[in-house]
């Protein structure tokens, strides 16, 4: 077993380019926030952001610069209200334009599997009715080869870098998640190259004992790295909790250039990594954040009753 491990220093410097299409997936669970504080932290120019649901790392990324081009389907800091940083991109080009693409979340997903399954576009009914493809001009109506039905078709999305939150993974890159699923699979299969940040690592007899939880398979990963607490805000599932207080916190520094400016400087530049930003929220916010007890089932693969 070839071994994929390596620091999230590592995989930005060698896998994220400058001008890439980049998408970090995760719905509402399981964000790579680390790995979007690191291509910060580098100083990636020119990207293409992609993702079903920008929210506050997205802010953050776009907000430093790092970003020319957004390709969404809903954006917003969940339960609280606006991403500012984007927005004052795009109404007033401040502090220079932001390029926007706005699908449906089913839209995006079709675009991730066609991406991943090698298609040229995907059917959907789903933008009847609606001023999407007004606004889209990569939103088509085709006629369907079996008929006179005319559907819509998104085009697919094959982004040069996938980065993936889990919980596990062997030092192959083989993934395990469970909990709220987003397009992490799609996404990763389509992608050219695909970076896995997970909370830790574990022997490939842990994969083999429980093979339904993996998602991602090694042969298509090119970097495993370790970062517990690398979704923070955002959560995953047995390890700690969403901290809404962070959302709360980050509406106003959101509104106001400087204090976003302030904020990237002491959370993102002024840290080293992963383990010195979390050193910093401090162990009481830590503890905080941790999950009760909460056991599931127990299968046996391998024996009849």
């Amino acid at each position: 077993m070839d071994s994929k491990l390596t620091t999230l220093r590592d995989a930005v410097a060698e896998l994220v380019r400058d001008g890439d299409t980049v998408a970090i997936e995760g719905f509402t669970h399981l964000i790579s926030f680390a790995a979007g504080h690191e291509i910060i932290r580098q100083r990636r120019r020119d990207l293409t952001l992609a993702r079903l649901t920008p929210d506050v790392i997205y802010d953050q990324m776009i907000g430093a610069g790092c970003a020319r081009k957004l390709v969404f389907s809903w954006l917003g800091n969940p339960g609280v209200g606006s991403l500012h940083a984007v927005r004052r991109r795009v109404e007033s080009a401040d502090p220079e334009p932001l390029e926007i693409e706005e699908y449906s979340h089913h839209g995006m997903v079709g675009r991730y599997v066609a991406g991943a399954t090698n298609l040229p576009f995907y059917p959907l009914r789903s933008y009847f009715e609606t001023d999407l493809p007004r606004a889209n001009p990569n939103i088509r109506q085709v006629r369907s080869p079996f008929g006179p039905e005319v559907v819509y078709a998104v085009p697919p999305l094959r982004p040069d870098v996938a980065i993936i939150h889990a919980q596990r993974a062997d030092a192959a890159g083989n993934t395990q998640i469970w909990g709220l699923l987003g397009c992490q699979k799609e996404a990763a299969f389509a992608a050219e190259r695909v970076i896995v940040v997970v909370e830790e690592l574990v022997d490939e007899a842990v994969i083999r004992a429980d093979p339904n939880r993996t998602v991602v398979p090694g042969l298509i990963v090119d970097a495993v790295c370790v970062e517990p607490f690398g979704a923070h805000p955002s959560y995953v599932q047995g390890y700690y909790d969403r901290d809404n207080r962070f959302y709360l916190d980050w509406e106003p520094i959101s509104r106001d250039p400087a204090a976003l400016d302030a904020w990237l400087a002491e959370w993102v530049h002024g840290v080293s990594g992963r383990a010195e930003y979390i050193a910093k929220l401090g162990v009481e916010r830590i503890a905080a954040l941790r999950p009760g007890p909460a056991p599931s089932g127990v299968v046996d693969y391998g024996t009849y009753r």
